[in-house]
């Protein structure tokens, strides 16, 4: 198979889905493994959208000094604490709904430095 470009390899017939930066199979995977944890300046940022959301609001978490997958676990204890649905993406937990000022406050809880950022 012959690739194109610079993202080499996608797909073999041999092992599956492989890695564009490693280029090994996705389950042997090492670059996404060894990412680090996001670098911030240490604060936490909660704040309300509804852009591109059909009206309804979503509170966003950014700036939570984790890596992707250990942001999983306080990303559901914010949703099960605001007794609504979400989803962790970028490095973003999005609780729906507006549910601003308890996540703040659960936040501080936890002792993470929280401001309000938006309107």
């Amino acid at each position: 198979m012959k690739s194109r470009g610079t993202g080499g390899l996608v797909y073999s017939t041999e092992a599956g889905r492989m890695c564009p930066v490693c280029r090994r199979p996705v389950a042997q995977c090492t670059c996404r493994k060894a990412a680090p944890p996001r670098a911030g300046d240490g604060i936490v940022r909660v704040s309300r959208e509804t852009k591109g959301r059909g009206g309804k609001a979503v509170t966003l978490a950014g700036g939570i000094p984790l890596d992707e997958a250990a942001l999983a676990a306080p990303g559901k204890e914010l949703k099960a604490a605001c007794g609504s649905g979400g989803t962790v993406k970028d490095g973003v937990v999005e609780v729906q709904g507006d549910h601003a000022e308890k996540v703040v406050a659960l936040l501080q809880q936890r002792g993470y430095t929280v401001k309000r950022a938006g309107g």
